[in-house]
Protein backbone atom coordinates (compact mmCIF):
# COMPACT_ATOMS: atom_id res chain seq x y z
CA UNK A 1 0.00 0.00 0.00
CA UNK A 2 2.95 2.34 0.52
CA UNK A 3 3.89 1.87 -3.15
CA UNK A 4 0.28 2.71 -4.05
CA UNK A 5 0.57 5.84 -1.89
CA UNK A 6 3.68 6.95 -3.80
CA UNK A 7 1.97 6.38 -7.16
CA UNK A 8 -1.07 8.32 -5.94
CA UNK A 9 1.11 11.31 -5.09
CA UNK A 10 2.93 11.18 -8.44
CA UNK A 11 -0.27 10.91 -10.47
CA UNK A 12 -2.26 13.59 -8.58
CA UNK A 13 0.17 16.05 -6.98
CA UNK A 14 -2.40 18.87 -6.96
CA UNK A 15 -4.53 17.01 -4.42
CA UNK A 16 -1.73 17.17 -1.86
CA UNK A 17 -0.86 20.85 -2.34
CA UNK A 18 -2.94 22.01 0.64
CA UNK A 19 -1.42 19.39 2.95
CA UNK A 20 2.08 20.19 1.69
CA UNK A 21 1.54 23.90 2.35
CA UNK A 22 0.34 23.22 5.90
CA UNK A 23 3.30 20.90 6.59
CA UNK A 24 5.77 23.38 5.08
CA UNK A 25 4.51 26.36 7.10
CA UNK A 26 4.27 24.29 10.28
CA UNK A 27 7.79 22.94 9.96
CA UNK A 28 9.15 26.39 9.11
CA UNK A 29 7.60 27.98 12.21
CA UNK A 30 8.67 25.18 14.55
CA UNK A 31 12.25 25.14 13.22
CA UNK A 32 12.48 28.93 13.28
CA UNK A 33 11.64 29.25 16.96
CA UNK A 34 13.35 26.09 18.16
CA UNK A 35 16.54 27.34 16.55
CA UNK A 36 16.48 29.95 19.33
CA UNK A 37 17.19 27.07 21.74
CA UNK A 38 20.25 26.18 19.66
CA UNK A 39 21.35 29.81 19.74
CA UNK A 40 20.73 30.16 23.49
CA UNK A 41 22.75 27.03 24.29
CA UNK A 42 25.76 28.07 22.21
CA UNK A 43 29.02 28.87 24.06
CA UNK A 44 29.53 32.45 25.18
CA UNK A 45 25.86 33.51 25.32
CA UNK A 46 25.12 35.63 28.40
CA UNK A 47 22.31 34.71 30.82
CA UNK A 48 19.97 37.58 29.88
CA UNK A 49 20.21 36.81 26.18
CA UNK A 50 19.79 33.09 26.79
CA UNK A 51 16.68 33.69 28.89
CA UNK A 52 15.08 35.95 26.25
CA UNK A 53 15.76 33.44 23.48
CA UNK A 54 14.61 30.42 25.50
CA UNK A 55 11.40 32.13 26.60
CA UNK A 56 10.50 33.03 23.02
CA UNK A 57 11.26 29.49 21.85
CA UNK A 58 9.19 27.94 24.64
CA UNK A 59 6.10 30.16 24.34
CA UNK A 60 5.87 30.61 20.58
CA UNK A 61 7.16 27.13 19.83
CA UNK A 62 4.36 25.71 21.97
CA UNK A 63 1.73 27.74 20.14
CA UNK A 64 3.27 26.78 16.82
CA UNK A 65 3.21 23.07 17.60
CA UNK A 66 -0.46 23.24 18.59
CA UNK A 67 -1.38 25.14 15.45
CA UNK A 68 0.52 22.67 13.25
CA UNK A 69 -1.68 19.89 14.60
CA UNK A 70 -4.82 21.95 13.98
CA UNK A 71 -3.82 22.97 10.46
CA UNK A 72 -2.67 19.56 9.26
CA UNK A 73 -5.59 17.75 10.89
CA UNK A 74 -8.12 20.13 9.36
CA UNK A 75 -6.62 19.85 5.88
CA UNK A 76 -6.28 16.07 5.95
CA UNK A 77 -9.79 15.55 7.31
CA UNK A 78 -11.31 17.44 4.39
CA UNK A 79 -9.04 15.68 1.89
CA UNK A 80 -9.89 12.20 3.20
CA UNK A 81 -13.61 12.97 3.31
CA UNK A 82 -13.52 13.94 -0.35
CA UNK A 83 -11.89 10.63 -1.24
CA UNK A 84 -14.73 8.57 0.24
CA UNK A 85 -15.79 7.28 -3.20
CA UNK A 86 -12.22 6.27 -4.06
CA UNK A 87 -11.76 4.43 -0.76
CA UNK A 88 -15.13 2.73 -1.13
CA UNK A 89 -14.05 1.49 -4.57
CA UNK A 90 -10.79 0.15 -3.11
CA UNK A 91 -12.73 -1.65 -0.37
CA UNK A 92 -15.05 -3.24 -2.95
CA UNK A 93 -12.01 -4.50 -4.87
CA UNK A 94 -10.63 -6.22 -1.77
CA UNK A 95 -8.71 -3.60 0.22
CA UNK A 96 -9.12 -3.87 3.99
CA UNK A 97 -9.55 -0.87 6.33
CA UNK A 98 -6.02 -1.49 7.62
CA UNK A 99 -4.61 -1.30 4.07
CA UNK A 100 -6.48 1.95 3.41
CA UNK A 101 -5.03 3.40 6.61
CA UNK A 102 -1.52 2.44 5.56
CA UNK A 103 -2.03 4.04 2.15
CA UNK A 104 -3.35 7.37 3.48
CA UNK A 105 -0.86 7.48 6.35
CA UNK A 106 1.96 6.70 3.91
CA UNK A 107 0.87 9.57 1.66
CA UNK A 108 0.77 11.92 4.65
CA UNK A 109 4.23 10.83 5.81
CA UNK A 110 5.79 11.46 2.39
CA UNK A 111 4.15 14.89 2.08
CA UNK A 112 5.22 15.80 5.63
CA UNK A 113 8.85 14.87 4.99
CA UNK A 114 8.91 16.85 1.74
CA UNK A 115 7.34 19.86 3.50
CA UNK A 116 9.84 19.67 6.34
CA UNK A 117 12.77 19.44 3.93
CA UNK A 118 11.55 22.48 1.98
CA UNK A 119 11.17 24.43 5.24
CA UNK A 120 14.80 24.15 6.39
CA UNK A 121 16.24 27.09 4.43
CA UNK A 122 13.32 29.48 5.15
CA UNK A 123 13.51 28.52 8.83
CA UNK A 124 17.22 29.35 8.95
CA UNK A 125 16.56 32.76 7.40
CA UNK A 126 13.60 33.39 9.68
CA UNK A 127 15.53 32.44 12.79
CA UNK A 128 18.36 34.76 11.87
CA UNK A 129 15.90 37.63 11.37
CA UNK A 130 14.33 36.89 14.77
CA UNK A 131 17.69 37.06 16.53
CA UNK A 132 18.43 40.37 14.80
CA UNK A 133 15.01 41.64 15.92
CA UNK A 134 15.81 40.75 19.52
CA UNK A 135 19.20 42.42 19.18
CA UNK A 136 17.70 45.61 17.77
CA UNK A 137 15.27 45.84 20.69
CA UNK A 138 18.06 45.28 23.25
CA UNK A 139 16.77 41.91 24.46
CA UNK A 140 19.78 39.97 23.11
CA UNK A 141 23.40 41.08 23.09
CA UNK A 142 24.92 42.07 19.74
CA UNK A 143 27.73 39.57 20.27
CA UNK A 144 25.34 36.56 20.10
CA UNK A 145 25.76 34.55 16.89
CA UNK A 146 22.75 32.79 15.38
CA UNK A 147 22.87 28.99 15.39
CA UNK A 148 20.66 26.47 13.57
CA UNK A 149 21.31 23.08 15.12
CA UNK A 150 19.87 19.64 15.90
CA UNK A 151 17.13 20.93 18.23
CA UNK A 152 15.53 22.99 15.46
CA UNK A 153 15.97 20.34 12.78
CA UNK A 154 14.73 17.34 14.77
CA UNK A 155 11.82 19.17 16.41
CA UNK A 156 10.58 20.44 13.04
CA UNK A 157 10.82 17.09 11.27
CA UNK A 158 9.48 15.04 14.21
CA UNK A 159 6.54 17.33 15.02
CA UNK A 160 5.45 17.75 11.39
CA UNK A 161 5.72 14.02 10.72
CA UNK A 162 3.86 13.10 13.91
CA UNK A 163 1.11 15.66 13.25
CA UNK A 164 0.63 14.50 9.66
CA UNK A 165 0.67 10.79 10.39
CA UNK A 166 -1.58 11.13 13.45
CA UNK A 167 -4.08 13.37 11.67
CA UNK A 168 -4.16 11.08 8.63
CA UNK A 169 -4.74 8.01 10.80
CA UNK A 170 -7.64 9.65 12.65
CA UNK A 171 -9.16 11.06 9.45
CA UNK A 172 -9.15 7.75 7.58
CA UNK A 173 -10.41 5.96 10.68
CA UNK A 174 -13.45 8.25 10.73
CA UNK A 175 -13.96 7.72 7.01
CA UNK A 176 -13.85 3.91 7.18
CA UNK A 177 -16.19 3.41 10.10
CA UNK A 178 -19.00 5.17 11.91
CA UNK A 179 -17.96 7.46 14.74
CA UNK A 180 -18.42 5.73 18.06
CA UNK A 181 -20.61 7.26 20.75
CA UNK A 182 -17.69 7.15 23.17
CA UNK A 183 -15.58 9.42 20.98
CA UNK A 184 -18.48 11.85 20.63
CA UNK A 185 -18.82 11.95 24.40
CA UNK A 186 -15.07 12.51 24.79
CA UNK A 187 -15.23 15.44 22.36
CA UNK A 188 -18.20 16.91 24.23
CA UNK A 189 -16.55 16.59 27.62
CA UNK A 190 -13.38 18.12 26.24
CA UNK A 191 -15.33 21.10 24.94
CA UNK A 192 -17.09 21.65 28.28
CA UNK A 193 -13.77 21.32 30.11
CA UNK A 194 -12.21 24.00 27.88
CA UNK A 195 -15.16 26.34 28.47
CA UNK A 196 -15.14 25.77 32.23
CA UNK A 197 -11.39 26.15 32.69
CA UNK A 198 -11.30 29.17 30.40
CA UNK A 199 -14.03 30.87 32.43
CA UNK A 200 -12.21 30.17 35.70
CA UNK A 201 -8.91 31.52 34.39
CA UNK A 202 -10.51 34.69 33.07
CA UNK A 203 -12.47 35.24 36.31
CA UNK A 204 -9.36 34.68 38.44
CA UNK A 205 -7.91 37.91 37.03
CA UNK A 206 -10.35 39.91 39.16
CA UNK A 207 -8.85 38.36 42.29
CA UNK A 208 -5.27 39.18 41.25
CA UNK A 209 -5.81 42.94 41.31
CA UNK A 210 -3.10 45.10 39.74
CA UNK A 211 -0.44 42.39 39.63
CA UNK A 212 1.51 43.97 36.76
CA UNK A 213 2.11 42.45 33.31
CA UNK A 214 1.87 38.97 34.87
CA UNK A 215 -1.89 39.53 35.12
CA UNK A 216 -2.05 39.05 31.35
CA UNK A 217 -1.42 35.31 31.47
CA UNK A 218 -4.69 34.05 33.09
CA UNK A 219 -7.10 36.04 30.87
CA UNK A 220 -5.02 35.28 27.76
CA UNK A 221 -5.12 31.54 28.40
CA UNK A 222 -8.77 31.87 29.40
CA UNK A 223 -9.60 33.47 26.05
CA UNK A 224 -7.68 30.73 24.23
CA UNK A 225 -9.53 27.94 26.05
CA UNK A 226 -12.89 29.61 25.52
CA UNK A 227 -12.10 29.91 21.81
CA UNK A 228 -11.24 26.20 21.71
CA UNK A 229 -14.46 25.35 23.56
CA UNK A 230 -16.60 27.39 21.19
CA UNK A 231 -14.78 25.79 18.25
CA UNK A 232 -15.62 22.30 19.55
CA UNK A 233 -19.30 23.19 19.76
CA UNK A 234 -19.30 25.16 16.50
CA UNK A 235 -21.91 22.90 14.77
CA UNK A 236 -24.40 23.52 17.59
CA UNK A 237 -23.55 27.24 17.65
CA UNK A 238 -24.08 27.50 13.89
CA UNK A 239 -27.42 25.68 14.17
CA UNK A 240 -28.54 28.10 16.87
CA UNK A 241 -27.51 31.09 14.76
CA UNK A 242 -29.41 29.72 11.77
CA UNK A 243 -32.49 29.17 13.91
CA UNK A 244 -32.35 32.77 15.11
CA UNK A 245 -32.01 34.12 11.55
CA UNK A 246 -34.47 31.73 9.88
CA UNK A 247 -37.31 34.26 9.82
CA UNK A 248 -35.69 37.11 7.88
CA UNK A 249 -33.71 34.80 5.57
CA UNK A 250 -36.46 32.38 4.52
CA UNK A 251 -38.24 35.02 2.46
CA UNK A 252 -35.88 34.73 -0.53
CA UNK A 253 -34.87 31.74 -2.60
CA UNK A 254 -31.16 32.27 -1.99
CA UNK A 255 -31.76 32.68 1.75
CA UNK A 256 -33.81 29.49 1.96
CA UNK A 257 -31.19 27.50 0.05
CA UNK A 258 -28.39 28.91 2.22
CA UNK A 259 -30.22 28.01 5.45
CA UNK A 260 -31.05 24.51 4.20
CA UNK A 261 -27.50 23.85 2.96
CA UNK A 262 -25.85 25.04 6.17
CA UNK A 263 -28.22 22.96 8.32
CA UNK A 264 -27.36 19.86 6.31
CA UNK A 265 -23.61 20.49 6.48
CA UNK A 266 -23.33 21.99 10.00
CA UNK A 267 -21.39 19.01 11.35
CA UNK A 268 -18.88 19.17 8.49
CA UNK A 269 -18.25 22.91 8.79
CA UNK A 270 -16.22 22.62 11.99
CA UNK A 271 -13.08 22.81 9.87
CA UNK A 272 -14.13 26.30 8.74
CA UNK A 273 -15.49 27.70 12.00
CA UNK A 274 -12.66 26.39 14.18
CA UNK A 275 -9.82 28.47 12.64
CA UNK A 276 -12.09 31.50 12.32
CA UNK A 277 -13.14 31.43 15.99
CA UNK A 278 -9.56 30.82 17.14
CA UNK A 279 -8.20 33.61 14.94
CA UNK A 280 -10.72 36.21 16.09
CA UNK A 281 -10.68 35.18 19.76
CA UNK A 282 -6.94 34.85 20.32
CA UNK A 283 -5.87 37.77 18.12
CA UNK A 284 -8.43 40.20 19.54
CA UNK A 285 -7.70 39.30 23.16
CA UNK A 286 -3.90 39.43 22.76
CA UNK A 287 -3.73 42.70 20.84
CA UNK A 288 -6.15 44.59 23.07
CA UNK A 289 -4.49 43.38 26.27
CA UNK A 290 -1.08 44.34 24.89
CA UNK A 291 -2.44 47.79 23.96
CA UNK A 292 -3.75 48.23 27.51
CA UNK A 293 -0.36 47.19 28.91
CA UNK A 294 1.49 49.57 26.58
CA UNK A 295 -0.65 52.47 27.76
CA UNK A 296 0.03 51.52 31.37
CA UNK A 297 3.81 51.17 31.08
CA UNK A 298 4.28 54.19 28.80
CA UNK A 299 7.56 54.75 26.96
CA UNK A 300 9.73 53.25 29.73
CA UNK A 301 9.90 49.49 29.22
CA UNK A 302 12.05 46.87 30.88
CA UNK A 303 13.57 43.92 29.04
CA UNK A 304 10.73 41.75 30.36
CA UNK A 305 8.17 44.22 29.00
CA UNK A 306 9.84 44.15 25.59
CA UNK A 307 9.98 40.34 25.66
CA UNK A 308 6.28 40.15 26.44
CA UNK A 309 5.34 42.61 23.71
CA UNK A 310 7.49 40.85 21.12
CA UNK A 311 6.07 37.44 22.02
CA UNK A 312 2.50 38.68 21.86
CA UNK A 313 2.94 40.20 18.42
CA UNK A 314 4.75 37.15 17.10
CA UNK A 315 2.08 34.81 18.51
CA UNK A 316 -0.66 36.82 16.83
CA UNK A 317 1.29 36.76 13.57
CA UNK A 318 1.61 32.98 13.71
CA UNK A 319 -2.07 32.56 14.52
CA UNK A 320 -3.06 34.88 11.68
CA UNK A 321 -0.95 33.01 9.13
CA UNK A 322 -2.11 29.57 10.20
CA UNK A 323 -5.74 30.57 10.57
CA UNK A 324 -5.76 32.02 7.06
CA UNK A 325 -4.03 28.92 5.67
CA UNK A 326 -6.53 26.64 7.40
CA UNK A 327 -9.46 28.75 6.24
CA UNK A 328 -8.30 28.98 2.65
CA UNK A 329 -7.36 25.30 2.42
CA UNK A 330 -10.60 24.07 3.99
CA UNK A 331 -12.88 26.44 2.10
CA UNK A 332 -11.18 25.78 -1.23
CA UNK A 333 -11.39 22.01 -0.81
CA UNK A 334 -14.97 22.07 0.52
CA UNK A 335 -16.25 24.45 -2.18
CA UNK A 336 -14.49 22.61 -5.02
CA UNK A 337 -16.11 19.41 -3.78
CA UNK A 338 -19.55 21.00 -4.32
CA UNK A 339 -19.09 21.43 -8.09
CA UNK A 340 -21.59 18.62 -8.73
CA UNK A 341 -24.11 20.24 -6.39
CA UNK A 342 -23.77 23.54 -8.22
CA UNK A 343 -24.27 21.71 -11.53
CA UNK A 344 -27.49 20.10 -10.30
CA UNK A 345 -28.79 23.47 -9.11
CA UNK A 346 -28.16 24.97 -12.53
CA UNK A 347 -29.84 22.04 -14.29
CA UNK A 348 -32.84 22.61 -12.01
CA UNK A 349 -33.11 26.21 -13.23
CA UNK A 350 -30.79 28.27 -11.00
CA UNK A 351 -28.64 30.88 -12.73
CA UNK A 352 -24.91 31.23 -11.94
CA UNK A 353 -25.72 34.52 -10.22
CA UNK A 354 -28.26 32.82 -7.94
CA UNK A 355 -25.74 30.10 -7.05
CA UNK A 356 -23.15 32.78 -6.24
CA UNK A 357 -25.61 34.69 -4.06
CA UNK A 358 -26.51 31.54 -2.16
CA UNK A 359 -22.88 30.63 -1.54
CA UNK A 360 -22.07 34.23 -0.58
CA UNK A 361 -24.91 34.23 1.95
CA UNK A 362 -23.67 30.94 3.39
CA UNK A 363 -20.20 32.42 3.79
CA UNK A 364 -21.62 35.54 5.41
CA UNK A 365 -23.52 33.43 7.97
CA UNK A 366 -20.38 31.39 8.71
CA UNK A 367 -18.38 34.59 9.13
CA UNK A 368 -21.01 36.08 11.44
CA UNK A 369 -21.00 32.97 13.63
CA UNK A 370 -17.22 32.73 13.83
CA UNK A 371 -16.68 36.43 14.51
CA UNK A 372 -19.48 36.58 17.10
CA UNK A 373 -18.22 33.72 19.26
CA UNK A 374 -14.56 34.59 18.75
CA UNK A 375 -15.34 38.10 19.97
CA UNK A 376 -17.23 36.71 22.97
CA UNK A 377 -14.21 34.59 23.94
CA UNK A 378 -11.91 37.60 23.54
CA UNK A 379 -14.10 39.85 25.71
CA UNK A 380 -14.00 37.25 28.47
CA UNK A 381 -10.24 37.86 28.67
CA UNK A 382 -10.10 41.56 27.80
CA UNK A 383 -12.59 42.83 30.39
CA UNK A 384 -10.96 41.24 33.49
CA UNK A 385 -7.48 42.38 32.40
CA UNK A 386 -8.65 45.93 31.66
CA UNK A 387 -10.38 46.14 35.05
CA UNK A 388 -7.25 44.83 36.79
CA UNK A 389 -4.84 47.23 35.07
CA UNK A 390 -6.99 50.36 34.64
CA UNK A 391 -10.06 52.05 36.06
CA UNK A 392 -12.16 51.17 33.02
CA UNK A 393 -14.13 48.12 31.94
CA UNK A 394 -13.26 48.25 28.23
CA UNK A 395 -9.97 49.30 26.58
CA UNK A 396 -9.73 52.84 25.33
CA UNK A 397 -8.38 51.85 21.90
CA UNK A 398 -11.82 51.73 20.25
CA UNK A 399 -13.01 49.29 17.60
CA UNK A 400 -10.11 49.70 15.18
CA UNK A 401 -8.23 46.54 16.18
CA UNK A 402 -11.39 44.44 16.23
CA UNK A 403 -12.54 45.74 12.85
CA UNK A 404 -9.17 44.88 11.30
CA UNK A 405 -9.25 41.34 12.71
CA UNK A 406 -12.89 40.70 11.82
CA UNK A 407 -12.34 42.19 8.37
CA UNK A 408 -9.38 39.89 7.72
CA UNK A 409 -11.41 36.82 8.70
CA UNK A 410 -14.36 37.93 6.60
CA UNK A 411 -12.16 38.66 3.58
CA UNK A 412 -10.50 35.24 3.79
CA UNK A 413 -13.84 33.44 4.12
CA UNK A 414 -15.87 35.34 1.53
CA UNK A 415 -13.00 35.82 -0.91
CA UNK A 416 -11.95 32.17 -1.02
CA UNK A 417 -15.50 30.81 -1.22
CA UNK A 418 -16.69 33.16 -3.96
CA UNK A 419 -13.51 32.81 -6.03
CA UNK A 420 -13.69 29.00 -5.84
CA UNK A 421 -17.40 29.01 -6.70
CA UNK A 422 -16.80 31.23 -9.73
CA UNK A 423 -14.15 28.80 -10.92
CA UNK A 424 -16.49 25.83 -10.43
CA UNK A 425 -19.28 27.58 -12.36
CA UNK A 426 -17.07 27.84 -15.45
CA UNK A 427 -17.56 24.09 -15.96
CA UNK A 428 -20.75 23.30 -17.91
CA UNK A 429 -23.52 22.04 -15.62
CA UNK A 430 -23.87 18.64 -17.32
CA UNK A 431 -20.12 18.06 -17.23
CA UNK A 432 -19.93 19.05 -13.54
CA UNK A 433 -22.68 16.58 -12.63
CA UNK A 434 -20.99 13.79 -14.63
CA UNK A 435 -17.63 14.44 -12.95
CA UNK A 436 -19.25 14.34 -9.50
CA UNK A 437 -20.98 11.08 -10.34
Amino acid sequence: MFALALRSIRQRPGRFTATLLSAFLGAAIIMTFNSLYDTASAPGVDDVSAESLSTAAMVVGGYGTLLVFFAVASTLTVAVRQRSAEMELLRRTGATPAQLKRMVVGEAAVVALVGAALAIVPAMLGGRLLVELFQDSGQVADSVEYSFGPIALMSGVDTTLLASVGAAFLAVRRATRTQAAGRRRLRTWGGWAALGLGTLLAASTFAMGDAGPEAMAPPAYGAILLSVGFAVFSPALLTGMLRALAGPLSGSGSGWLALHGLRERAGRLTGVLMPLILFVGISTATLYMQAVENDRTGVTKTVDDKNLETLNFVVVGIIAVFACVMLVNTLYAATSYRAGEFGRQRLAGATPGQVLRTVGLESALLTLTGVAFGTLAALAGIIPFTVARTDSVLPGQGLGIWLAIAGTGAAATLGTTLATTRRALRTPAVEAVELAA
